[in-house]
This record gives structure tokens, C-alpha cells and sequence, in this order.
């Protein structure tokens, strides 16, 4: 079956090829913005089934073989669980974001959605929420105003890469490490194969 991920994230696209599973990768097309009154978890559900649903419907996503579309959408959620924190729109929004969870708990949600057909065109969709629990240790300002000029928050959802130097800052996670990067495999994972039947490869070079 061939596989797409609608999303060209070097981390998205670096995670599926450490499971070693090749993806073709399609950009979506669709607008990531927050509906008013809609929950952290509703919108990262319906961001993925919007993007999912863009990709698929691409003459470049073809529909003569068996085929899944792979879309996710990451937001992080300030201490209090209410505010969402987005990518900062400039420097002095990243260190408002910083200094809010800095010392804190936050949460990460990941809604992934996948949409598959058969060679007779025939869908099947499916997607699921992923939460994990992000603990920071307490920063000074001086430490987040040199993070900053480094240039690796702006643009990360919450102003920090977990894969990055932002590891550094991490006390603990509770849940999935890779959700916090961006896309939690474990679950994908298990829901490519007993969804779809799609396993990664079993050797490196195959």
C-alpha cells in the first residue's frame, strides 16, 4: 500500500523514516485556524481530517492502487489547560509563551487522521487524539531571551523544539515523547497496521 503523509515537517517526515516506513509527501492545503468555542482537542481532530482530506483529494495522490493519506496537527496547551499556544509571531511572543511554562506542566495534544482507499476507490477514515503531559524546569529570562536568539522557537507551536536544544529544558513527559515532536508513533503505528495493514520495513535497506 502505498503511503502519504500530508505534511512536509522534516520532523514529521525524519520520525516516519526512523519507523521505516516510506511516505510520499504532499503538502495540504488548508487553513489551521480555531473555530470559536472549539476545544484544543476538536480542533487538532478536524485540522488533521481537513489536511488529510485536502491531500486525498490531489490528482497527485492518484486512486488506481491501495493507498493511505497520513495528516496530523500538534498544538500545545498552556498551564490551566483553557489557552492554546501557538507559533510566536515575534520575538516578544515567544517569551511571553516561555515564561508562561516555564516551571510548569503543559499539555501537547496531537490529532492524526488517515484516509485510505482500496484499488476500487473505496474509503475507510479514521483518526485519534494523543495527549501528553510536558513538566519544564524554571528558566531565567536571560536563559530564554538566548534561546530565542537562537532562532529554534519561532516556529514551533509553544516556542520550543523537543527535539532541539528545548530538550534541555524537559523534567519530565508523561505519554508519548515522539507526540510531543510532532507525531505519536506508538498509536500511529498501530493504526497503519491493524487499519490498513501497513508495517514498517524489516530492514533498514528494504
Amino acid at each position: 500500500m502505498k503511503v502519504i503523509l500530508a505534511s512536509t515537517s522534516p520532523r514529521r517526515i525524519s520520525l516516519m523514516e526512523q519507523a521505516r516506513i516510506h511516505v510520499d509527501v504532499l503538502s495540504p492545503r488548508c487553513e489551521e485556524l480555531m473555530r470559536r468555542g472549539e476545544s484544543p482537542a476538536r480542533m487538532v481532530r478536524r485540522l488533521a481530517l481537513e489536511k488529510a482530506q485536502s491531500v486525498a483529494s490531489l490528482p497527485e495522490a492518484g486512486r488506481g492502487e491501495p493507498t493511505v493519506v497520513i495528516a496530523a496537527d500538534t498544538t500545545v496547551v498552556a498551564p490551566g489547560g483553557k489557552r492554546i499556544l501557538g507559533k510566536p509571531v515575534d520575538v516578544r511572543d515567544a517569551e511571553r509563551m516561555l515564561q508562561l511554562i516555564s516551571g510548569k506542566t503543559h499539555e501537547v495534544l496531537t490529532g492524526y487522521c488517515l484516509v485510505g482507499w482500496n484499488e476500487t476507490g473505496r474509503s475507510t477514515t479514521w483518526s485519534r487524539v494523543v495527549r501528553s503531559k510536558v513538566t519544564m524546569r524554571k528558566v531565567s529570562t536571560q536563559m530564554i531571551r538566548d534561546y530565542i536568539a537562537s532562532g529554534e522557537p519561532m516556529d514551533k507551536a509553544g516556542s520550543y523544539a523537543a527535539q532541539g536544544f528545548g530538550m534541555n529544558w524537559i523534567q519530565a513527559i508523561r505519554g508519548s515523547y515522539t507526540n510531543v515532536v510532532g507525531l505519536p508513533m506508538c498509536e500511529l503505528l498501530v493504526d497503519l497496521e491493524e487499519k490498513f495493514g501497513v508495517r514498517p520495513r524489516s530492514r533498514l535497506d528494504a
